[in-house]
């Protein structure tokens, strides 16, 4: 029998990105807020939105940033790498290429002591083959995001797993995103596209089609995901709000995935971290559109006891509620789940360095900490 896992709890900045471009805090005001406010220990950020100059990292802020993090008493889980291909007006970058931008990347998460580097569907089971030695050599392990469209149980997903299994390297996994498994509609979603006008019949129709391709299932293929988004403009326009079309469409199939929780058994011995994707707490202190509770039933009872990073996604249409306050809501949510699962969400930094270097092949984690 597999022994109950203990989640660590964490969140990403991510999740306050509307209070960082506002200035309303730094990245060192928002880790030390993080700290302050409970929202750790585990301690997830993107490179490229938070650090100048990324992946160039210089000896020095690396060692402020650890210092930083040690001293408020985080724990680094997951550096958020990008595998932007496009990056060139003229052309995409070639495989060569490719893995070079990514080794720099890995480099700095290793030099920042992240342990864990997400990593995009765009990521060939090639390159990610090509990429394991290179995360071997640097102890950070490589998390590709199942993320919607896509799901545990999609043919390119399978397809990176049974590569895993073939090149048999700890070092490849998997980021498992909430969005791939999400049961309604966003009712904060609703009210801002309300806030923009959106008549209730409108409204009323979105989330009838939504409902109409959960009952479906996700999508089987690219076809099939690019019809769901043509619906979706469709029906925009047939309401007169065109100009809405392109929102719902993106949210409706790249934002809400409707896989079912259990498809995650696809992939679960791979699951090296989680983004605990959510949009929003109702007025009974849940959150609406995201059976948190079912999927941190199913981490715990399949002996997950990685990290989860609180990924508020709301804050790109919310801007009449604290992130903070939701946050803080949301992971009360978690621990609840996690207690009625038999188990608990670790909050204490020392306990969850233990368990991450457990958890995962080499962890780039001090023993003490300050």
């Amino acid at each position: 029998m597999t022994a109950l896992g203990t989640p660590i709890q964490g969140v990403t900045l991510y999740s306050f990105t509307r209070a960082f471009h506002g200035r309303e805090y730094d990245l060192e005001g928002l880790i030390r807020k993080v700290a302050a406010d409970g929202y750790g220990p585990g301690l997830e950020i993107i490179g490229f939105s938070s650090f100048r100059g990324f992946p160039e990292i210089d000896d020095r802020f690396a060692g402020e940033f650890r210092d930083l993090v040690d001293e408020v008493g985080l724990v680094t889980t997951s550096l958020a790498v990008n595998a932007d291909i496009g990056i060139h007006r003229d052309r995409l970058l070639d495989q060569d290429e490719l893995i070079e931008y990514m080794t720099r990347q890995i480099q700095a998460a290793a030099k920042l002591g992240f342990p864990i580097a997400r990593v995009q569907i765009s990521i060939t089971p090639d390159s990610m083959e090509r990429l394991a030695p290179i995360a071997e050599r640097h102890g950070v392990t490589l998390a590709l995001e199942v993320h919607a469209d896509q799901y545990a149980s999609h043919p390119r997903i399978l397809a990176l797993r049974d590569r895993y299994e073939r090149v048999g390297s700890p070092f490849l996994g998997f980021t498992a995103d909430w969005g791939a498994t999400v049961t309604g509609f966003a009712p904060s979603l609703l009210e801002a596209y309300r806030r923009r006008g959106a008549s209730e019949e409108l409204l009323g129709q979105v989330v009838a089609l939504w409902d109409e391709f959960s009952e479906q299932g996700p999508p089987a293929d690219q076809a099939d995901h690019g019809q769901r988004f043509g619906r979706f403009i469709g029906l925009a326009a047939q309401n007169g709000r065109p100009d809405l079309g392109i929102d719902f469409a993106i949210n409706g199939t790249g934002l809400f995935g409707p896989a079912r929780v259990d498809d995650w058994l696809e992939i679960m011995p791979w699951i090296r971290h989680v983004h605990g994707k959510f949009f929003g707490i109702d007025e009974h202190g849940e959150e609406p559109s995201v059976p948190v509770r079912d999927l941190i039933g199913l981490l715990v009872r399949n002996g997950y006891s990685g990290a989860i990073s609180s990924e508020y996604e709301g804050w790109h249409w919310n801007d009449w509620q604290s992130p903070f306050e939701i946050i803080a809501a949301e992971q009360a949510v978690q621990r609840s789940a996690a207690h009625n699962a038999g188990s608990r969400m670790i909050t204490d930094a020392a306990e969850a360095r233990a368990a991450l270097a457990n958890h995962l092949p080499h962890a780039l984690l001090k023993e003490t900490n300050a």
